[in-house]
């Protein structure tokens, strides 16, 4: 079409910077989807790399489907842009909707989304680059579409964990990336509209889509409580997400139990999470020898150093944990704060917000106990807390005699990852102890412990209050059952997680 030749220069910037935001726009729907998915089925690399390998051949579909489109080429690229805002702005509501009622529906919702999506972004771009060679070479509309297209992704990819997602959630960053779609149509139907066939009516749908959108956006807190509440059984009375984690609270009405959950994932009780934590901290903390100074890592919530306290000679605590808003809702949420018993704010404490792993590999004082009350590693970041490399820095950070405990997931459940870091944690110390308990909330939950330049004791006295933890109980606590005796495992190492494996393989059966 040689009217396109006629193109202002404003209408040919228009254009170019249209191209920009389709590539930060498909980025986001990409990003919004692998995290909605790992958020809810875990898996993050899987998630991630099958979201962004099919979206690659949807948009590869969608380029070759756009030779089949009608030749007015600005009509056909405002009519995708609107349907794109549509359906990618509502693309994280569609899939949390879809998840509390059967696997398969997920799987084919977002496996549509995706292929949906992808193919009309791959449109775009041809049709984009057709208009832009009737104002300039084809060598160099090429070279700009795709200079701008790779801007733009960057831009998307940088603003998603930075801005949208900590700012604005799963939800409502969907909406206000549909949004911005919606505006990108909205200009180009204002600067093309004679070569439209049906201006007016596209305006009509466009500013329909917009306040719809819009709308979304403004409520989206009432909207995302609608969505959440479908995945835990009881009420949220606090949620928010961190650009580390999803941190959601729960109530149930029947009883007052609280939950917390971390990504989807029940982190405790308030029924029963004195078992967990009297199980993980006491059998440590009872050991004959030096525990003035001791290292908590992750138990932002206090309620490990709420046991640790329990113990007078025990000076100096540092809890390491990477999310504020975790300790934060330690400290202030009133429910966790009487919980914990305002442990958070005990003299003896100092906390700080950083990685663990970064934490551990620098110099400081040693340690005589060592608590690691880290989540299941159900994704890569916390596998590498589990490694052999991370032990052995923990080592480096221990005073000669020291006592290292970790939780360590569930013999029953998730049988080889339990054995995996036994076997990981014997690879770096003389010896090692493993435990389990029975947690209603968790179902059987087991512990290792650990020790450096002696064998670790196996009889048990416990001098300090406690309401589940005694001397049978522990001892009871070392046998096996024949179903959850050890088994040949491998060590977990950064380089060959192979804990990370064992998890999910064990979450299948």
């Amino acid at each position: 079409m040689e009217i396109y030749s006629k193109l202002t220069h404003k209408q040919t910037g228009i254009l170019l910077i249209s191209i920009l935001v389709v590539a930060l726009c498909g980025i986001a729907y990409e990003l919004i989807i692998s995290t909605v998915s790992s958020y809810l089925l875990g898996n993050s690399v899987y998630q991630f790399s099958l979201t962004i390998g099919f979206f690659m051949f949807s948009m590869g579909v969608g380029s070759y489907l756009s030779k089949l489109l009608g030749n007015n080429l600005i009509q056909n690229f405002i009519t995708i842009e609107i349907i794109i805002s549509l359906v990618g702005g509502v693309c994280s509501l569609l899939l949390l909707m879809s998840f509390p009622l059967v696997r398969a529906l997920y799987d084919t919702v977002m496996f549509s989304l995706i292929f949906f999506i992808g193919a009309l972004v791959g449109m775009e771009i041809p049709i984009l680059s057709g208009i832009l060679s009737y104002k300039q070479s084809t060598r160099d509309s090429i070279a700009n579409v795709l200079s701008l297209d790779y801007l733009g992704a960057l831009i998307g990819s940088v603003a998603f964990p930075l801005i949208l997602l900590p700012q604005l959630g799963l939800l409502r960053s969907s909406f206000a990336i549909g949004l911005i779609n919606i505006l990108t149509a909205l200009v180009n139907i204002y600067f093309f509209k004679k070569y439209l066939n049906s201006p007016r009516l596209l305006t009509a749908i466009s500013v329909a889509v917009l306040i719809m959108l819009t709308v979304f956006t403004v409520y989206g807190t009432r909207i995302s409580s609608y969505a959440e509440k479908h995945l835990y059984f009881d009420q949220i009375i606090y949620k928010k997400q961190t650009p580390y984690q999803r941190i959601v609270v729960t109530q149930s009405n029947v009883n007052k139990e609280h939950r917390l959950y971390i990504d989807g994932h029940i982190q405790f009780s308030s029924r029963d999470e004195y078992r967990y934590h009297e199980s993980l901290v006491h059998p440590l903390l009872s050991v004959p020898g030096k525990k003035e100074s001791v290292l908590v890592l992750g138990g932002g919530d206090g309620l490990a150093v709420r046991e640790v306290l329990k113990y007078d000679d025990v000076k100096l605590i540092h809890l390491v944990d990477i999310d504020p808003e975790m300790t934060k809702i330690g400290k202030r949420l009133y429910l966790l704060s009487k919980l914990n018993e305002h442990s958070l704010d005990n003299e003896k404490l100092t906390m700080f917000n950083q990685d663990a792993f970064t934490f551990i590999n620098k110099a400081g004082i040693l340690y005589d106990r060592v608590i690691i009350d880290m989540p299941d590693p159900h994704n890569e970041a916390i596998n590498k807390l589990y490694s052999k490399e991370f032990y052995t820095m923990i080592r480096k950070r221990m005073s000669p005699n020291g006592i290292l405990v970790s939780q360590s997931s569930s013999p029953f459940f998730t049988h080889k990852t339990f054995w995996s870091i036994e076997k990981t944690l014997n690879a770096v110390f003389e010896d090692t102890l493993s435990y389990h308990v029975t947690v209603p909330s968790f179902g059987i939950w087991g512990f290792n412990m650990a020790r450096m330049n002696a064998e670790i004791p196996t009889n048990f006295k416990f001098d300090v209050k406690t309401k589940f933890m005694n001397e049978p109980t522990m001892q009871a606590a070392m046998i096996f059952g024949k179903d959850t005796q050890k088994v040949e495992v491998p060590v977990n190492t950064i380089m060959e997680p192979k804990l990370y494996q064992l998890y999910l393989e064990d979450l299948k059966i």
